[in-house]
């Protein structure tokens, strides 16, 4: 989508994944690194991507470690487990509050994305967020960055269609990178996710 001046939209220099049913299958509240599994061809995306010399990072919602569910060390392990399944990510944002906190970090609040683009020496409208569910395009936008989303079964249809009108709705991780990244998409990665579109 154009940049939010109206005028020619920024090159695209960043792509920034939610974690939970985004890079990897969602497991509620997950502890155990065992219970890391990437969703179809995102090694290969990702792979792509850095090969195209697009930075790459993760922005995501922890809220089980203020919930006493997840500890701060077993989110490291579980983190730890992606980069090995997926490779390095050159900026991590996570937040572990609770959505009673009021924190500026927590999707749908813009904090994360700002901190990525910061680390990564970017402005928010270099970097596309990418998510499953409305709280990851709601981030985005506050920020002023891209947004798809690629739904799951449990990504809510208003939310579907908040993302059609304002953002975009993608069926798969390499479809919505290559809304903003062409010629990103290869016989590696043409196949659907498990979730796909409902």
């Amino acid at each position: 989508m154009a940049g939010a001046g109206g005028g020619q939209p920024r090159a695209l220099r960043a792509v920034l994944f939610d974690r939970d049913g985004t890079l990897i299958h969602d497991v509620p509240y997950l502890d155990d690194p065992a219970g890391v599994r990437p969703v179809d061809a995102a090694r290969a995306l990702l792979d792509r991507l850095r090969g195209l010399g697009l930075a790459v990072g993760v922005v995501s919602n922890q809220s089980g470690v203020a919930r006493g569910l997840i500890t701060p060390e077993a989110l490291v392990r579980v983190n730890a487990r992606v980069v090995e399944e997926l490779g390095p990510f050159d900026t991590w944002q996570v937040c572990p509050h609770g959505p009673d906190e009021g924190c500026g970090c927590r999707k749908p609040a813009p904090g994360m994305v700002l901190a990525a683009a910061a680390a990564l020496g970017l402005e928010p409208a270099d970097c596309l967020v990418v998510g499953d569910i409305g709280a990851d395009v709601g981030a985005a936008l506050a920020a002023g960055a891209r947004a798809v989303l690629v739904p799951t079964p449990v990504t809510r249809p208003e939310e579907i269609a908040h993302a059609r009108a304002v953002a975009a709705v993608a069926g798969s991780l390499a479809e919505a990178v290559g809304l903003h990244v062409p010629g990103v998409h290869g016989p590696d990665l043409d196949e659907p996710d498990e979730a796909g579109l409902p």
